[in-house]
């Protein structure tokens, strides 16, 4: 029962584990010792060969069933928020339609009221320039 030491990468090798093996040595508590060149070298005792307790592959239907219950209930808030959400941005796009159109409406009463001051100006520079030059100076 002696102890051979071997590299994380030549105990995958040897032992036939995936490339998992520094938490494979981890898990396993195996000694270590580090190398001059930086690498690990880690103790396995080959006569024993390492077990590894496998996992359930099946996971606890409690625990998923009560998640999926969850998630059921999480979408439908998020259903009902939404609406929710779609009934205020319509509120919210009929006010800002509201404020658009009474500054349209008031911005076409200026520019009427400009377009009259306009004419009303032209019709009296007409009126000026078709007086003889010296009644314009005579005034």
């Amino acid at each position: 029962m002696s102890a051979e030491t071997f590299t994380y990468a030549a105990i995958t090798d040897h032992l036939g584990f995936s490339s998992a093996f520094r938490a494979f040595v981890n898990r396993l508590r195996l000694p270590r010792q580090r190398r001059n060149n930086g690498n690990a070298l880690a103790a396995v005792d080959l006569a024993e060969r390492p077990i590894v307790a496998a996992r359930s592959p099946e996971p606890d239907q409690s625990v998923v069933a009560t998640l999926t219950a969850r998630i059921e209930t999480l979408e439908a808030e998020f259903a009902k928020v939404e609406a929710a959400a779609a009934v205020h941005r319509a509120d919210f796009e009929r006010e800002r339609c509201g404020r658009l159109m009474s500054e349209v409406l008031k911005a076409t009463a200026e520019t009427m009221a400009a377009r009259e001051a306009a004419a009303r100006l032209a019709g009296e520079l007409a009126a000026i320039r078709a007086l003889p030059w010296w009644r314009r100076l005579a005034g």
